[in-house]
């Protein structure tokens, strides 16, 4: 029988060129997959806002366009031009105060139950219920309902003449409330509105973040004797933090920047946030400036950007005040959180044992990560591992 040799030939450095086209693509695929993302944030988010900086600095009209650097007026006894004009005018202006405290007032009425009762819908979706994908599937259809189609329906529930809460109060005996003629009260009828849409979102955020809990964990929790409150409270809430700092964050930037149901809820074409400002918001204010009170001379969209930008500041301020405050609730209980989880660890480790020595499997030791086979006695058994683990 022959052999028949086969000769191969390969041009110097081919090999060579084939393995760096290789690591080049390998490291330069990830920024590949990312780069549509970025391209498209380039031209539709950060140019626009590098040219609202620019806009805010400027006499900007909407009809007449740019004249020059920005004049702040009588307003604040100086007309020098420049680039501080807006932002100082912006200052003397009590509507920007009240819109602050009107913006403010909602964000904390609206996000401090909806985080609590998101947390609450999480943690009984997470139970052992029948037909979890249909409860699932319900707390999610506020927020797929349109938000104009919620504004009519929240509309005839907050009417200040039939409204169905009017209604029910006037049946019981008791005065109709105003919700559009006072602050307190529009304010709570929007953070309604905006607790109906969002909260069931949120819940199925903290869902996902729960059921990323190892099992192991709770059962351990469990076998400790901690109770269900305990348990949520020691080890659940805990372990949730990374994904509480990022649902406040983002209720933060939409509760500073709400509109939509504010201006569904004022449900008219005119005084804009109610007779008395009311229910002004910041982006309410921000888009009357800019876009309804247009008067040629004045930079109604220098005005309007400037508010904008005052606006940003604020969210990143209190978006890490609330990040802060966040990590430090979670934290506070630090050592008693410590202590909770290494006796649910040695309580895994305990159960492990148990289990070997009944039915003669190899055990884990938890702490070294090596499999023991486990005897009945001698240098191998389980009293002498577990000697040796409470020893260390």
């Amino acid at each position: 029988m022959t052999e028949s040799h086969v000769s191969t030939h390969v041009k110097p450095g081919g090999s060579s060129l084939r393995s760096r086209f290789g690591i080049l693509e390998w490291k330069a695929s990830p920024y590949l997959y990312v780069a549509p993302f970025f391209i498209l944030f380039m031209f539709v988010g950060l140019v626009p806002l590098i040219y609202t900086v620019w806009v805010a600095m400027r006499q900007y009209n909407t009809l007449t366009g740019d004249a020059g650097w920005a004049v702040c007026g009588s307003v604040c006894h100086n007309a020098t031009p420049g680039w501080t004009g807006n932002f100082l005018w912006v200052l003397h202006q009590p509507s920007f105060y009240v819109a602050l405290r009107n913006s403010l007032s909602i964000f904390l009425i609206s996000t401090i139950p909806q985080m609590i009762l998101a947390l609450l819908l999480a943690w009984v979706l997470n139970a052992n219920l029948k037909a979890k994908t249909f409860w699932r599937m319900g707390v999610l259809l506020p927020y797929v309902v349109a938000p104009s189609a919620a504004g009519i329906i929240f509309s005839q529930i907050f009417s200040d003449k039939m409204g169905a809460i009017n209604v029910l109060l006037q049946t019981i005996g008791l005065p109709t409330i105003m919700w559009h003629g006072s602050a307190i009260w529009s304010h709570i009828a929007i953070a309604t509105i905006v607790n109906f849409r969002w909260t069931g979102y949120n819940a199925l955020i903290f869902l996902a973040a729960m059921q990323a809990i190892p099992n192991d964990v709770m059962e351990a929790a469990v076998v400790d004797g901690a109770g269900k409150a305990r348990t949520f409270f020691s080890v659940t809430l805990p372990l949730l933090r990374p994904t509480l700092i990022f649902v406040i964050i983002n209720s933060t930037i939409g509760g500073l920047q709400i509109f939509d149901e504010a201006q569904l809820f004022h449900n008219g074409t005119s005084g804009y946030g109610g007779p008395n400002q009311q229910y002004l918001t910041i982006s309410m204010y921000l888009w009357t400036l800019g876009f309804n009170n247009v008067t040629i001379g004045q930079p109604n969209m220098g005005r309007a950007a400037a508010v904008a930008w005052f606006l940003f500041v604020i969210i990143v301020v209190i978006a890490l005040l609330n990040y802060w405050l966040t990590k430090r609730l979670t934290n506070g209980s630090g050592a008693r959180n410590t202590r909770q989880m290494a006796k649910t660890a040695k309580a895994v480790r305990f159960r492990e044992y148990e289990q070997a020595v009944n039915t003669g499997v190899v055990a884990r030791l938890g702490r070294s990560g090596h499999d023991v086979q486990v005897n009945s006695d001698g240098p191998g058994s389980i009293g002498s591992l577990i000697r040796h683990d409470e020893e260390r």
